[in-house]
């Protein structure tokens, strides 16, 4: 009962690193993803606002809608099929490049893109490459903010500090998180093939004392069935009653071992209802 407890508990909860379940853990997903896009708000206005030519504006949304594309393809698929380190390294440069250029090209504005790409380096980078590619992600953003507007990149600077890091420990929770998973699948795999020893030593056991009884028995029957038929019938009398105890020994062995869980009976009375 608590291991079907604490099967139903885990069916509830989102667990990271993992792909939703149904469309509540899909809705739920979806929200946690629209936090983090409070940054695009302002690149967004900047479009909208129409503060650039038609050119530019179709350039500004194809860029952003790349950018945003990449970003959810390398950070949220990344913790649950990881990407070769190759693709991974090759696509935060990829975010880089493009964050410079929409800077360049659209204004200060679109700075808060280096928020995503310090999020990304703490999402998918390795500890030690984290380390040093979140810095180098906010010394770009500055130099950037030298060919737009210097003031907005160094306000910047502590947030793509402190959200990159955070996402190193975010990073690490999911990885451990998967692990625990799979050591629990593990675990419950092992602990299934030991059940299935346990019962096999039983029946061994039981099913080698009583055929090894029957057959002694046996044999004394044949030997005394021509000079004393009357302890010959006894002995077949002693066989066939071992043999009925074996076989309530080994029901009772594997009833043990197959005892039905509630939830199991349900679904099967579910089933059995439709």
């Amino acid at each position: 009962m608590t291991e079907d407890r604490g099967r139903e508990r885990d069916d509830r909860l989102i667990t990271m690193g993992q792909s939703p379940r149904n469309r509540r853990e899909v809705l739920r997903k979806i929200v946690w993803i629209g936090v983090w896009l409070v940054f695009l708000s302002s690149p967004v206005h900047d479009l909208a606002a129409g503060n650039h030519s038609a050119a530019g504006r179709v350039g500004g949304w194809t860029g952003l809608a790349v950018f945003v594309a990449a970003y959810l393809a390398l950070v949220f698929r990344n913790w649950g099929r990881p990407f070769r380190r190759r693709t991974v390294v090759g696509l935060i440069v990829f975010l880089g490049a493009l964050a410079v250029l929409l800077c360049l090209t659209l204004g200060p504005a679109w700075l808060g893109l280096f928020c995503y790409v310090s999020v990304a380096c703490g999402a998918t980078l390795p500890v030690r490459a984290a380390y040093g590619a979140i810095p180098a992600t906010a010394a770009v953003m500055v130099l950037t903010g030298l060919g737009t507007d210097v003031a907005d990149a160094r306000s910047l600077v502590l947030l793509v500090l402190l959200i990159g890091f955070a996402m190193v420990g975010v990073s690490q929770l999911v990885r451990t998180t998967i692990e625990l998973r799979e050591a629990r699948a593990t675990v419950a795999q092992l602990a299934a093939n030991e059940e299935r020893l346990r019962l096999a030593r039983d029946l061994h056991d039981l099913l080698g004392h009583s055929l090894s009884l029957i057959t002694l028995k046996s044999e004394l029957a044949g030997r005394m069935l021509p000079g004393h038929p009357d302890k010959a019938a006894q002995q077949v009398a002693d066989i066939e009653q071992v043999s009925r105890q074996a076989l309530v020994d080994v029901r009772e062995a594997v009833t043990g071992y197959r005892r039905p869980r509630l939830a199991a009976e349900l679904a099967g009375a579910r089933v059995a209802l439709t």
